[in-house]
């Protein structure tokens, strides 16, 4: 969750009104799912028999209305209790993609950044519960949130012995607590409303998203990896980390300085010059690369509302600060080593490395026909072609400028490999991914967009191969 991206708060959605009250005990929020699961139940049996009478064409078309339905419903219901639940229905957007309908994914994805927040009379009385009032005394918090999200939403303050700025994020009450029994209800919940397909185990998918779950309502571990992440970054003038506040910090609190800077689709930032964007893109890509290839330690959630630009008087004062950290995963050494030898494989042109790495992180079996794995190995060349040389044949001469810099905005990248994987049935034999594949693509995916949003033009290479400590091929 972010932070505010200017010196006022933002205009309130007038969709979206604060929400005056919370289900927060397990029966309660039981209860509402049950309700939901029930309606849905009746609506399934309806379309069955409506089904009987339709054609091919038209049943296909009815079926994906149905889908959107359904999932439309299940978001309005997930938004309005919040909580684990919410989380975890925005999660499903994202596991989802490789066995829910495209409707329903489409769907569920709307949950990430269209959520009402929670009235002053909910969350206040929570922030007081956890800061005591002699230490909340010594804030003025503005009632009207900045930010909201499933787990909690963040405010703007200001200490008044000093005027520092603040932002204080607080977690909704009994967010915590419900976790377990909200993952054990939204699991029937998807089985009744059949989005998901009856033959598959969704057990592993569930545990992870618990497992998710309980890691970001853990203020104390998303503390230390802020400090962290400052701490890793001290010496990069391209980058600001918020400081953690200890003294207004709590399980369910967590404060930190308030961080001047405007959002990647601001005006202010789209019509800087090329040069800039360039260097803000060329940061943003070395933050990942650094983060993952050699620190293991990935802020795994690519909304852009976890990142703001600072426009400086000159280009080499931009700076882009960095927001929330209640998604960072930390990745193994093995896992990381193979990743890079899939990555230089496909890099390099060389299939048996690629393939390698692929079996070695789960993402392939040595005994997938070899069409298979032929499939899956240029699919892995077209995913790395912003890294490609900028001579290369295999990319297309309208993704490189007049100097041969390669054209981010241009490219489709992410829509383009989804094709191929499409055309090639590659969904037979890939199902869910092993979980690091699944948040670090998240990330890397949001990598690509962000720099297609910048409208970069460079060639990233050099950086890439500088990160795996590799030399390109003569």
């Amino acid at each position: 969750m972010d932070s505010d991206s200017t010196s006022k708060p933002p205009e309130k959605s007038p969709h979206k009104s604060s929400l005056s009250s919370l289900k927060t005990s397990p029966f309660e929020r039981n209860i509402a799912l049950t309700k939901l699961g029930f309606g849905a139940g009746t609506k399934i049996v309806a379309h069955s028999l409506m089904n009987i009478f339709r054609g091919e064409v038209e049943k296909t078309d009815a079926n994906r209305e149905f889908y959107r339905k359904q999932a439309t419903v299940l978001a309005d219901e997930l938004g309005k209790l919040k909580g684990s639940v919410m989380k975890a229905g925005q999660m499903m957007s994202l596991f989802g993609q490789y066995f829910l309908p495209e409707e329903a994914v489409d769907v569920l994805a709307s949950l990430q950044d269209d959520t009402p927040p929670v009235d002053w009379k909910v969350v206040g009385p929570a922030l007081e519960r956890s800061l005591g009032r002699k230490r909340l005394s010594e804030l003025e918090v503005d009632p009207d949130p900045i930010a909201a999200a499933s787990l909690g939403q963040a405010h703007r303050a200001r200490r008044k012995s000093d005027g520092l700025e603040l932002v204080v994020k607080i977690q909704y009450p009994g967010v915590a607590d419900s976790i377990d029994s909200d993952i054990r209800t939204l699991s029937r919940l998807l089985s009744m409303t059949r989005l998901a397909p009856k033959e598959l185990d969704l057990a592993p998918t569930f545990a992870e998203v618990r497992e998710m779950l309980k890691r970001e309502v853990d203020y104390r571990a998303e503390c230390q990896f802020t400090e962290d992440f400052g701490r890793r970054l001290a010496g990069d003038s391209r980058f600001v980390v918020p400081q953690v506040l200890r003294d207004y910090s709590s399980d369910a609190v967590l404060t930190t300085t308030y961080e001047r800077g405007v959002a990647v689709r601001d005006p202010a930032v789209l019509s800087l010059s090329a040069a800039r964007r360039n260097h803000f893109g060329s940061a943003f890509l070395d933050l990942f690369l650094e983060e993952f290839f050699d620190w293991g330690l990935v802020q795994s959630d690519p909304n852009f509302g976890n990142y703001r630009f600072r426009i400086g008087e000159r280009p080499e004062d931009d700076k882009i600060v960095l927001l929330d950290f209640g998604a960072t995963r930390e990745f193994e050494r093995g896992f990381i080593n193979q990743y890079a030898q899939l990555v230089a494989g496909a890099c390099l042109r060389d299939r048996r490395q690629t393939l390698e790495g692929a079996v070695g992180i789960g993402l392939m079996q040595a005994g997938f026909p070899a069409e298979v794995q032929n499939a899956f190995a240029e699919m892995c060349e077209l995913i790395v072609e912003p890294f490609n040389r900028a001579d290369d044949p295999l990319t297309l001469p309208e993704l490189r400028n007049a100097r041969g810099e390669y054209r981010w905005g241009a490219s489709k990248l992410p829509m383009r490999a989804a094709n191929v994987a499409a055309r090639n049935a590659l969904s037979r034999y890939f199902r869910v991914p092993p979980r690091e594949i699944v948040f670090l693509h998240r990330r890397l995916g949001g990598v690509f967009i962000m720099l297609a949003t910048l409208d970069v033009e460079l060639n990233a290479r050099a950086a890439l191969f500088r990160t795996l400590s590799i030399k390109d091929a003569d």
